[in-house]
């Protein structure tokens, strides 16, 4: 049965961590860590915000985060150079599977939608330079409620946006706290666990489905 799905995109579909591959030349062996702690800093920046009903775009969050690990490794890069890697953040590569698991939630009849914390023209650039972009029917950002997730609203927003009911919306994510926000607004979910070591958080919203690729996530939706 064709169902509605919002598929989350940072973490899920395109990897943010391979900005270490444009931090390595400014930043050499720390690129790595530098890549993991602005990813941790960017998404502690929308909780914050989101719970202190103080809110500013995902870019800016980005931006600010960038920042903080700057400041806090002691690294000095000129605004040129922070401007160009935000600007790179808007380029990423997929994942391997993304591409062929959207090609199969599209022939099994589903509405697949892009459902994301980033702004949605910054979206439609970083899935258009990935290749993704053809393969939604909708690109929802939270943006247009001003909160970010795992708040409710954005997980009733996309239903409402897929016309669905609550209990007939997906979400698939790679991120547990994505799945568990889901789950706790009364949606069905689907986790992406690429590396088996990867711990789901021990609550009690369980995901309904776990994969260890989109490819393979696509053929197991209902």
């Amino acid at each position: 049965m064709a169902v509605g799905i919002g598929i989350d995109v940072y973490g899920t579909l395109i990897d943010p961590l391979r900005m270490s591959d444009h931090l390595r030349p400014l930043t050499g062996d720390a690129a790595e860590a530098i890549a993991a702690m602005w990813r941790a800093k960017q998404l502690e920046y929308t909780f914050r915000r989101a719970a202190m009903g103080s809110y500013e775009n995902f870019d800016i969050c980005t931006r600010d985060a960038l920042r903080f690990v700057l400041d806090s490794m002691k690294i000095a890069l000129a605004e040129p150079e922070q401007v160009r890697l935000l600007e790179a953040y808007q380029s990423l590569p997929p994942y391997a599977d993304a591409l062929a698991g959207l090609l199969e939630l599209r022939r099994r009849g589903h509405t697949v939608a892009a459902f994301s914390n980033g702004v949605e023209a910054t979206l439609r650039k970083l899935l258009g330079g990935a290749g993704l972009l053809d393969q939604f029917d909708a690109v929802i950002s939270v943006d247009e409620l001003k909160t970010f997730k795992p708040d409710p609203r954005v997980y009733r927003y996309l239903a409402e946006r897929l016309g669905r009911e609550l209990d007939a919306t997906w979400l698939i994510s790679s991120n547990a706290f994505d799945v568990i926000g889901a789950k706790n607004a009364g949606l069905r979910a689907a986790w992406i666990q690429r590396d088996p070591a990867t711990v789901f958080d021990p609550w009690p919203l369980r995901p309904d489905l776990v994969a260890s690729s989109l490819e393979r996530l696509a053929a197991l939706m209902p």
